[in-house]
């Protein structure tokens, strides 16, 4: 198992997201509601914003209607991929 640090180290390092944006983002998800798109399209947005990776909106839709549809990827490396995967 790796050490917390190390961890965030590495998502940093892949995100450019520090520890207390990464614990922002988990407090956020608390109690959301993953089945209203508005919620959904705002946390696509952030999260766009903070990792400084801008989608275009085609992207964002399909990202949201993914998370809606309950049809998420499992981790988080293919999350990121489908915001990195552009046009």
């Amino acid at each position: 198992m790796k050490e917390p640090n190390h961890l965030f180290n590495e998502i940093n390092n892949k995100t450019k997201l520090n520890p207390f944006d990464i614990f922002q983002i988990a407090d956020s998800l608390k109690g959301a509601n993953f089945q209203d798109e508005q919620t959904v399209r705002s946390l696509v947005q952030q999260l766009s914003q903070l990792v400084q990776i801008p989608i275009e909106k085609e992207k964002e839709d399909e990202i949201v209607n993914a998370i809606v549809n309950n049809h998420v990827p499992n981790d988080l490396s293919s999350l990121m991929d489908m915001f990195k995967s552009n046009g």
